[in-house]
């Protein structure tokens, strides 16, 4: 694929220690301050507030917090994000968007964002969290559609849909922010826990995991595509 999008086509033309973490393909290196952050705090501790898809906003990156920059394996790029199960399933969708639809480059990448910097109402408030990540923002930025061609948008369904429901695509909302893809699901769900452990099975196994030839046109595929993107935009 070329780095020209839909869109473009159509405007010219009309730290110290570190443990270890197997995910998206790779054995990621922790901060092990990032650990300490990431461990719940006690129940009597007042409450944080939280980015529109349930998890705790972060005001900082790489200093006390759950968000650290991260390496996205096979890019030579990384993002802020939130460390652990998180980071696994954004590195994957990041992977497969670099390997299918178009190779990313440095600045193309934005995920965490402070707080006071984003609509924490709206979708890329999840940004805030860590749990969000803008795939070439100046391309496709908040309220412009169809800046994907055809085969693009079918690899974004088949990305979506073997993530389960787990991710959001931006491009789904009523206002259209087609560079976002959200973590869709709240701390502690079983469908994030079920995805992540099927992402690091695919790390020790040939032939599975981003870069893989995948057949878009597979009947199943395509039906569990469809069908989540009619569930997913329901919810817009």
């Amino acid at each position: 694929m070329t780095g020209m999008t839909r869109r473009d086509v159509v405007r010219h033309t009309a730290v110290l220690g570190t443990v270890t973490l197997v995910g998206g393909g790779s054995v990621l290196a922790l901060p092990a301050g990032a650990v300490a952050a990431g461990r719940p705090g006690s129940d009597d501790a007042p409450k944080r507030p939280t980015s529109p898809n349930g998890w705790e906003l972060e005001e900082k990156a790489n200093d006390v917090s759950t968000v650290w920059t991260r390496p996205v394996p096979g890019t030579g790029l990384d993002m802020d994000v939130r460390i652990g199960d998180v980071e696994t399933v954004l590195v994957h969708v990041v992977r497969r968007f670099h390997y299918e639809i178009d190779e990313l480059r440095k600045g193309d990448l934005a995920g965490w964002r402070a707080p006071a910097r984003v609509q924490l109402k709206r979708a890329e408030g999840n940004q805030a969290s860590g749990t969000a990540v803008a795939i070439r923002p100046g391309s496709y930025p908040p309220g412009a559609g169809e800046g994907f061609y055809s085969p693009q948008l079918m690899v974004i369904r088949d990305i979506l849909a073997e993530c389960d429901g787990v991710v959001r695509w931006g491009g789904d909302d009523d206002r259209p922010y087609e560079a976002l893809f959200s973590i869709d699901v709240p701390p502690g769900d079983k469908r994030l826990t079920a995805l992540v452990a099927r992402l690091r099975t695919w790390a020790d196994e040939p032939g599975a995991g981003p870069g893989t030839q995948v057949d878009l046109t597979d009947t199943k595929r395509r039906k569990a595509a469809t069908a989540l993107e009619r569930r997913q935009r329901k919810t817009a």
